[in-house]
């Protein structure tokens, strides 16, 4: 399972590029702009093509997803923590972050997915990750109910390793973003990925 995080800043032909990604198979788009405001974020989702709403997880401006069709919410770790999560019922598939295998372990089933990081060192977040990174404790997953994703560092170089470790699946976001072409990135991961 690859999943893509969109940037933070605005990506020159970030809207064609998603598009692309997932006319090429891209399964789980994450929305992550927590910078724009409700009208922001009906344009942005606008300039992605209907068919693939049913791909795209909103970390926002959660109430857009009846307006736009979309089934997938993701839900920050402070969010889960204060239960904001039981407010949208049942209906939608939902995840989460995680940053310690501790917290993973206790997921319960309503979480599709967590995002354990970080990884690696972060590649769009300087500093981030630096001083210390959760790979070394993929062994301890005792959790099988909930699938989980690597994120943090991760780029074409080294998605394998992670794969290796015991994760389901990772997250793009810096190793895609940062690099001329996008797609390039997630086809060489997903050459990687034994689920596809």
């Amino acid at each position: 399972m690859i999943a893509v995080l969109t940037p933070e800043q605005d990506h020159p032909e970030e809207h064609d590029w998603l598009n692309c990604l997932l006319e090429n198979g891209l399964e789980y788009c994450h929305i992550r702009k927590y910078g724009l405001d409700k009208e922001g974020m009906r344009t942005y989702l606008g300039k992605i093509h209907r068919s693939y709403r049913d791909r795209l997880i909103l970390h926002a401006h959660h109430d857009l997803a009846t307006e736009f069709d979309i089934r997938r919410l993701h839900i920050r770790e402070e969010e889960r923590l204060k239960k904001k999560y039981e407010a949208f019922g049942s209906g939608y598939v939902l995840s989460t972050s995680v940053h310690a295998i501790a917290d993973f372990n206790v997921l319960g089933g309503e979480w599709n997915y967590a995002f354990f990081s970080p990884m690696y060192p972060s590649i769009s977040k300087s500093g981030y990750g630096v001083a210390q990174q959760v790979r070394h404790t993929l062994s301890q997953r005792q959790n099988q109910r909930v699938k989980l994703i690597g994120l943090g560092g991760i780029d074409d170089q080294n998605c394998q390793e992670i794969y290796e470790a015991g994760a389901d699946g990772i997250a793009l976001m810096g190793g895609l973003w940062q690099h001329d072409n996008p797609l390039a990135v997630f086809l060489r991961c997903r050459k990687k990925d034994q689920s596809y």
